[in-house]
């Protein structure tokens, strides 16, 4: 297993820190994060991520395939093996929407407690979504920062947003998630859709490459879906936006800035500035527009799969469910009403490094760790 780790060997932890390590079951990909984690301070040591497609098939059958279960597994306990040997004091695990919503989660839960050692959490949606605020927004800072026409930011700066309330949006494999608030507070709105990369790719994208009427047939569920979550009355305020259909403008939370976390957004920044390899840190803070971010997606679209697997900036793993993705982010962007977002390579697996640091008082999520010896001894 590779991960990219900051640095050669065994890192030294800081004292008054601790060294977390957080591994992430997607519907679409397995993720890992070991980082020294100190009250509001987190400073990335390693990440890792494969995709693992766990949640292949699940929207039809309903259940977790066999060779889904096994290989995700395998990957979790090489994550296992790779923060152990990083120093990791503390590792926990949680899983999103295919994990939710599967009639077999629990025979997955017991594989990955006996080959790791490890407790599985699976989080609830709307867990899902204010921790991932809770990763994005930490670090956020006033302005406006970075994009195509904006180099004058340090590639290694935290994204910046503005004073007014900020919308998170974290498009996975298996749901989506929209989170409003300032940065630094308890979020304002906070909703999970199941509207995913891989279950919608499967659902309406039979073609190679889609045809329009399977686009259309897509964006046309994503609307109907996004219209009535966001028309819910839980946001503290709201602002008219224009319907895309036409017809009457609708309210929405209203927002001043937009920030797309997860691996649509990140491979839409690269493909942009065609990075190859794929460089986080010129991705993290990268700031698109709403109409650049559908003319990528259009022009994907036009491609055959294999010729979206040589895309520069695009992870050839990528290339089956970014269509889906594109229009599923540029969807929920329009329905919040913005015209431009920043890209950041913070989400979900920070939040939950933020909410496991000592003294963090970031939430009052608990999470279990060990739940029985790995059954291999090698762990």
């Amino acid at each position: 297993m590779t991960v990219a780790a900051a640095g050669a060997g065994r890192v030294a932890v800081p004292s008054a820190t601790v060294r977390v390590a957080v591994i992430d079951i997607g519907t679409n990909s397995t993720r890992l994060l070991v980082a020294d984690a100190s009250g509001s301070e987190l400073r990335e040591v390693a990440r890792a991520n494969r995709v693992t497609r766990l949640g292949a098939g699940v929207d039809v059958s309903g259940a977790l395939g066999a060779d889904a279960i096994a290989r995700t597994v395998a990957v979790a306990r090489d994550y296992v093996r790779d923060a152990r040997a990083l120093g990791a004091a503390r590792t926990v695990a949680v899983a999103t929407q295919a994990v939710r919503e599967a009639r077999n989660r629990e025979a997955f839960v017991r594989a990955l407690a006996e080959a790791t050692g490890l407790a599985l959490r699976v989080l609830s949606g709307e867990e899902e979504a204010r921790l991932t605020f809770l990763g994005a927004t930490t670090g956020l800072t006033p302005a406006v920062n970075r994009g195509s026409a904006q180099a004058a930011k340090p590639p290694t700066a935290e994204p910046t947003v503005g004073s007014q309330s900020v919308a998170v949006v974290d498009v996975g494999g298996g749901s989506t998630e929209i989170v409003t608030g300032l940065p630094g507070r308890s979020p304002t709105f906070a909703v999970s859709l199941p509207l995913g990369v891989v279950r919608h790719s499967e659902r309406y994208l039979a073609h190679d490459p889609p045809r329009a009427s399977e686009l259309g047939a897509l964006a046309a569920d994503a609307r109907t879906r996004l219209a009535e979550a966001l028309a819910a009355p839980a946001a503290t305020s709201t602002r008219p936006v224009a319907s895309p259909d036409g017809g009457a403008a609708r309210a929405v939370p209203a927002v001043g800035a937009a920030v797309a976390v997860a691996g649509t957004a990140t491979s839409l920044a690269a493909i942009d500035q065609r990075l190859d390899p794929y460089d986080p840190a010129r991705v993290h803070g990268y700031t698109m527009s709403l109409a650049r971010a559908r003319e990528l997606t259009r022009w994907l679209a036009e491609l055959p799969l294999a010729e979206r697997r040589k895309v520069p900036g695009l992870h050839p793993d990528r290339a089956a469910t970014i269509v889906a993705g594109g229009v599923l982010l540029t969807e929920t962007l329009s329905a919040l009403g913005v015209e431009r977002f920043t890209v950041s390579e913070h989400d979900l697996l920070h939040g939950i490094a933020h909410a496991i640091a000592p003294e963090s008082g970031a939430t009052t999520f608990a999470f279990a760790e060990t739940a029985s010896a790995p059954r291999e001894a090698g762990l």
